[in-house]
């Protein structure tokens, strides 16, 4: 093995003499790029590292802002590392076993639908507990709060295109005798690419709605708070200073602007050539940063380093296999077992838990039970009618921009920072426009879960259009198929399983949203109306443990039966008569 290395690092240092002389701007670019990492992966290692402060006076000056956004952007990708780490191995779990199948779905519809409230007490008092001198704990509570805003949709798109790879093209992994890993690899990962980068683009703005939560958050008597944009943003809405909200507006523009450029829209860029079609021309979308690292000379020699250390590590496991059919039959086998053992882990950790709140909810009186019910049936309407209002716009917006390369490059930034923008901050602006409208917090609530969920639809509707193959297009320009005739019979059913998954996620995204929207507080007065997010949000304020879980129970029980009653038999609806690999 050491041979290996000391060759492919031979090989690259010779690659990194022979181009030394052609360093460029591009170079500089990469460079700096890096210095900028290392900078920000110092500043949150100190604030791990740092000695526990459960409250940090935040100072609300324009100059502290770079250091709060760039503590904040820190945190917000972390929580996308995490998630995407757990979205593929969650969503190719639940593809691949039918049995964990059963369970691993319905949980992830508890899990994207239970509010962060839910998770936040018992979260942050265990890991501030289990980092009693640092402030490790509250810093690890903020990821994972981030990462319940990231994941969920993420693993439903990821899972459901693994779902949806064409019978034939298994078929010919399995004529090739592909390993698993080499299955995943060709043919399912290349799949899901598309509708993977359209929803982290999602699901990172999904963090950023409840950043102001994630970093501020107060639970009975403590307030705990960390330095940050949601810190900030949290502290300038409390004492209504308009000022300090501008600056943070600006802030987070700047910082979401300078994301989608540097990362999402060479990704988007780098996605499309696994659009599954073959033939047909298609305007070619662009990106100046790729354009940049795609001539960086120092980028090169890392992608050679690792190139070649890759085939070196391939031929060594090639020479040292003894055949083709003793892995392939091992590999199943082995993979049974480890499966199985997680299933059974997991049946076992849902059966402590569910114990433990049976425990916790023994106290809650009857009463208190209906009045759960109630409140849950009226939020199921706002979650519903707040969905079928994102989606009369955010379809035919999203076919739109899905469609027009030209748009999407001008349109993306756009609906990245719109999309990303923390809703919260507009709350008391919009509560007091709709109070002059005559309109109370029970209607106006469904248009604050709009702010935040119509997203997910539009999100999931543009990664289904840019799917649709140009030839398809092409074809029905040639047979005269124009306007709703083709919006009704191409267009609508090649995206109709993206926009299930914008559904689900969206209502989702809704219940969750529901802690904020149905219970505002701003300028140190509080408004409520019926509903199980304020209960939640209510609960979770005044430390009522029992009534907080009631509630998330009951939100889990609704969630699971109206998923399995309408969303699963149209999802598979959508994957088996409508999908464009099928």
């Amino acid at each position: 093995m050491g041979t290996i290395w000391i060759r492919a690092w031979g090989d690259a240092t010779a690659f990194l003499r022979r181009s030394s002389r052609r360093l460029g701007l591009a170079d500089l670019v990469v460079l700096a790029a890096i210095a900028g990492i290392a900078y920000a992966l110092t500043r949150a290692a100190a604030s791990f590292t740092g000695v526990l402060r459960p409250r940090v006076e935040i100072d609300l000056s324009p100059r502290a802002l770079p250091g709060y956004a760039l503590l904040s952007l820190s945190r917000g990708l972390a929580a996308y590392v995490l998630s995407l780490f757990f979205t593929l191995g969650y969503g190719y779990w639940a593809a691949k076993d039918r049995r964990a199948e059963r369970i691993l779905v319905p949980l992830l519809d508890v899990l994207q639908s239970v509010p962060v409230l839910g998770f936040m007490p018992g979260l942050v008092l265990a890991l501030v507990a289990l980092f009693p001198r640092s402030n490790a704990g509250l810093e690890l509570a903020a990821v994972v709060m981030i990462f319940t805003g990231q994941a969920w949709n993420m693993t439903f798109s990821f899972y459901r295109s693994v779902r949806s790879v064409p019978p034939e093209q298994l078929e010919v992994a399995r004529t090739y005798r592909f390993s698993w890993g080499e299955q995943l690899r060709w043919v399912e990962l290349p799949a899901s690419v598309i509708g993977l980068v359209w929803n982290s683009m999602m699901s990172m703005a999904g963090g950023w709605f409840f950043l102001m939560v994630s970093e501020a958050f107060v639970l009975g008597d403590k307030d705990f708070r960390l330095p940050g944009l949601g810190s900030y943003m949290s502290v300038a809405v409390a004492r209504g200073d308009g000022p300090a909200m501008a600056w943070a507006v600006l802030a987070m523009t700047i910082m979401i602007v300078a994301l989608d450029q540097l990362l999402w829209r060479p990704v988007v860029v780098w996605s499309q050539k696994f659009r599954q079609e073959d033939a047909g021309q298609a305007e070619a979308a662009e990106s100046w940063f790729l354009e940049v690292l795609r001539r960086s000379h120092l980028l090169a020699t890392g992608g050679a380093l690792l190139d070649r250390i890759g085939a070196a590590l391939r031929r060594r496991a090639r020479a040292t296999a003894a055949d083709r059919d003793a892995p392939a039959r091992g590999a199943p086998l082995a993979a049974q077992i480890v499966t199985s053992a997680l299933f059974f882990v997991l049946v076992g950790c849902l059966a402590v838990g569910a114990f433990q709140l049976v425990l916790l909810m023994r106290s809650v009186p009857g009463r208190e039970w209906g009045l759960t019910v109630a409140a849950a049936l009226a939020t199921l309407g706002r979650v519903l009618l707040a969905t079928a209002l994102g989606t009369l716009w955010a379809l035919p917006a999203g076919l739109a921009i899905g469609l027009s390369p030209r748009l999407s490059r001008i349109l993306q930034p756009v609906v990245q920072v719109v999309a990303s923008f923390p809703a919260p901050m507009l709350f008391p602006a919009a509560i007091a426009l709709l109070a002059k409208l005559g309109v109370g917090l029970g209607a106006g609530s469904v248009v604050l879960m709009l702010l935040g969920t119509q997203w997910y639809i539009l999100f999931n509707v543009v990664a289904g259009a840019m799917a649709v193959p140009a030839d398809l297009r092409e074809a029905a320009t040639s047979y005269g198929i124009r306007g709703f005739a083709l919006f009704r019979q191409l267009l609508l059913p090649s995206v109709l399983p993206y926009l299930v998954t914008g559904w689900v996620t969206a209502a989702g995204g809704a219940w969750n949203a529901s802690i904020v929207s149905e219970y505002v507080t701003a300028h140190h007065q509080t408004l409520s109306t019926f509903g199980l997010g304020a209960r939640v949000s209510a609960a979770a304020e005044h430390a009522d443990f029992p009534a907080l879980a009631a509630s998330v129970v009951v939100m889990s029980v609704m969630v699971v039966f109206f998923n399995r009653l309408v969303w699963r038999p149209l999802s598979d609806l959508a994957e088996r008569r409508y999908a464009l690999a099928r």
